[in-house]
Formats: C-alpha cells, sequence, structure tokens
C-alpha cells in the first residue's frame, strides 16, 4: 500500500489531481493520472470538458473525502467499475458490483455478429427464440431484447446472484427476459426447449491460468465467471454436444473464446455433427475472439 493520503495544502481540482495520481502511482496503478481524474469525475459527477475547464476551482472538503475513500479502494486493485457501480455496454449503463463479471469490449464484438448473422438467416421481423447462456451481468441478453424486441430470449445462469443483478439491468433498461437458473443449457434440456440462436460468454481461462491473472480481476471478480476447466474449453465441449438437441433445424451458435482458442472451438462445433458453416472473428487487438456457426 502506498503511503497515507495526505490532503495538507490541497486547495483546487488541479492539486487534488497532482496528489491523487501521486497516490495511485505508489499502489502501481497502470495509469495512475487517467484513474485519477475518472475518480475525481465520478466524485464530482462531471464530464471531462467541465472538468478541464474547472481545474482552478476550490476543491470541498467532502469532495476530497469521499475521493479519499475510492482512491483508498483502488490502491487495494478494486474495479473502477465496481467503485462506480456501473459499465456502459452497446451504449447502455449496466449496473456492476462483486458476484459478477464486469463486461468487456471485446463481448460487443459477439454481440454484433450475432445480429449480423441473423440477419442472413431470417428476415427482418422474425419471432426467434434466443437463449444466452452465462447471464452475468445481463449485458448480453438485454442488448439483443433491446435491439430485437421481437425476439423471445431466455437466459441461464448458475450463479443467484448474477441473476439478481441482471434482473435489475433488464428492469431499469426495459428489456422482456426469461431468466433460469441452472449449469448452462441443462434447464433447456430438461424442458424439452429448442432455440434458434444460442449465445454464449462461458468461463474459458485455463485453471492453472486464472491464478497468474491480475489481482483486479483475480481477487475481485468471480471465479466461477472466469475459470474454464484445464484447457480452458469445458463449457465449449458441453455446449457443442447439446447442439443436436437444443437447436432448431435452422439455427445459429456464437461464442466468445479465449486467446489461441478459436479453432478447436470451431471443431467441436463442427463435431456436433449439425454446424455447417463456421466463422472466426477477430477483436481489435487481431485475437481471434467470436466463433459463430449455421445450421441451415
Amino acid at each position: 500500500m502506498p503511503t497515507q493520503l495526505d490532503w495538507s495544502g490541497v486547495t483546487t481540482i488541479r492539486e487534488a489531481l497532482t496528489r491523487a495520481s501521486s497516490f495511485l502511482r505508489e499502489s502501481g496503478a497502470k495509469d495512475p493520472l487517467f484513474e485519477a481524474e475518472l475518480i475525481i469525475r465520478h466524485c464530482l459527477d462531471w464530464d471531462r470538458t467541465r472538468f478541464l475547464i474547472s481545474m482552478m476551482e476550490k476543491v470541498a472538503p467532502e469532495t476530497l473525502r469521499q475521493l479519499s475513500g475510492l482512491l483508498e479502494r483502488r490502491a487495494r486493485h478494486e474495479p473502477l467499475q465496481y467503485m462506480f457501480g456501473t459499465q456502459e455496454f452497446f451504449g447502455r449503463p449496466f449496473s456492476v458490483r462483486p458476484g459478477v463479471l464486469i463486461p468487456r469490449p471485446e463481448t460487443e464484438i459477439l454481440v454484433e455478429q450475432v445480429l449480423l448473422h441473423a440477419s442472413k438467416l431470417w428476415p427482418d421481423g422474425e419471432k426467434l427464440d434466443v437463449a444466452d447462456i452465462g447471464t452475468g451481468s445481463g449485458a448480453i441478453c438485454i442488448t439483443l431484447a433491446c435491439e430485437r424486441p421481437d425476439w423471445n430470449v431466455t437466459t441461464v445462469d448458475l450463479s443467484p446472484d448474477a441473476t439478481a443483478i441482471a434482473k435489475e439491468n433488464a428492469e431499469r433498461l426495459g428489456a422482456r427476459i426469461r431468466f433460469l437458473q441452472g449449469d448452462l443449457v441443462q434447464p433447456l434440456l430438461t424442458a424439452g426447449e429448442q432455440v434458434d440462436i444460442l449465445v454464449s460468454n462461458p468461463p474459458y481461462i485455463p485453471s492453472t491460468d486464472v491464478d497468474e491473472l491480475d489481482a483486479e480481476v483475480l481477487e475481485h471478480e468471480p471465479r466461477l465467471a472466469l475459470d474454464g476447466g484445464t484447457d480452458g474449453l469445458d463449457c465449449y465441449r458441453r455446449l457443442c454436444e447439446a447442439l443436436p438437441t437444443v437447436l432448431k433445424p435452422r439455427g445459429l451458435v456464437a461464442y466468445e473464446v479465449g486467446i489461441h482458442q478459436a479453432r478447436d472451438v470451431a471443431e467441436l462445433m463442427k463435431a456436433s455433427g449439425v454446424i455447417e458453416e463456421v466463422h472466426i472473428i477477430s477483436d481489435l487487438a487481431g485475437i481471434e475472439r467470436v466463433v459463430v456457426g449455421m445450421r441451415q
């Protein structure tokens, strides 16, 4: 931990920024100035323009007290999204807190690909049955329901905490979702249900790699949402084995995958015997991030 925060002599926003960024730098923050700005703006509820033109304004004692608490939490590697209680995804604000994985920008590519490939398989306005396996904050299922209100969207998660948070997000964002609790596709199999679209961002980090993650992730985000078994592919195997039963005769499957996993997951899709066409899509960093399969 860095030395104790000391606000003596700090009277302006600029001075608070300097002191806060110095504190975060001592705590090992990768971008202390940027993080200090975000935390101060959160305390003040200011956008960046207001912040930049107000650097010489006086900073109130109550703001410094609030800032101290947040900086000390950040020094313990708590994610900013948990501290602020929100993360934007696909242009919508999602509530997040411990117990749910923080939505990542790469997952927006998964949603984009589902929407893109669905438009190729079905006419607009088609009432499709969609299942999102692994609810988390609800980022995927809620975004799909908001973008395509005609779709019947079901989501499944093993975690009651994640389900509760996702329900809150769905209600606030006006998404109509059916929530099921269970292990991967098991609730659908038990009910004998089939879907047109199956989408999932399951745990995919190999067990031995989970303990090597940054403290920010390892100490705060749920391991259940990270650990994908010995080689990271456990969930994909189970999902793909269920495809002949759970997918309708014309269907779409889309998974987010970890680094170096896309080819293996594509083979698992093909091995199911029902996926005839597979596409692999890279993220902005060039990592093969999404695998899409079609049954026609």
